[in-house]
């Protein structure tokens, strides 16, 4: 895994970072996730408890979708660089979806040599609707 390194003094404000593609969602990452997280929850194995849910299917746990989105954001400033991440879960990522991570820079700061970015961020899946949307702080290098 390559991290990338972006300087403080080589970014602005309304800068995109790279999109982070993920997918299609297939069942075996659900089972690999629920292993790694401990949510064993049926609703995301188990297609026909998750209709009965009245869900109208198994969907990801929305915590994978986080962690795309905190992906796209370390591929992006470098690895120890997220200093806060929150995030809302505005939809649902179904089986076959491809989940798209995409940020937006918003301000930047410097104080006591420390520099910090802030972002708009979000994921959307193939048909262009938001399934996570939050803000970031990472902290950048400076080149000086």
């Amino acid at each position: 895994m390559k991290y990338g390194t972006v300087y403080v003094d080589d970014v602005k404000v309304g800068d995109e970072l790279p999109p982070l593609v993920k997918g299609p969602i297939q069942q075996i990452q659900l089972t690999r996730y629920a292993g790694a997280s401990g949510d064993f929850n049926p609703i995301h194995q188990d297609d026909e408890f998750a209709r009965a849910a009245g869900m109208g299917g198994v969907f990801a746990h929305g915590m994978l979708s986080m962690g795309f989105v905190a992906q796209a954001l370390t591929d992006w400033a470098g690895a120890g660089s997220v200093r806060k991440l929150s995030v809302r879960f505005a939809g649902l990522v179904r089986l076959k979806d491809t989940v798209t991570c995409k940020g937006r820079v918003l301000a930047i700061s410097s104080k006591h040599d420390v520099h910090t970015v802030e972002l708009e961020v979000w994921a959307e899946n193939q048909r262009g609707e938001k399934v996570v949307t939050g803000k970031a702080t990472v902290a950048l290098p400076s080149r000086a």
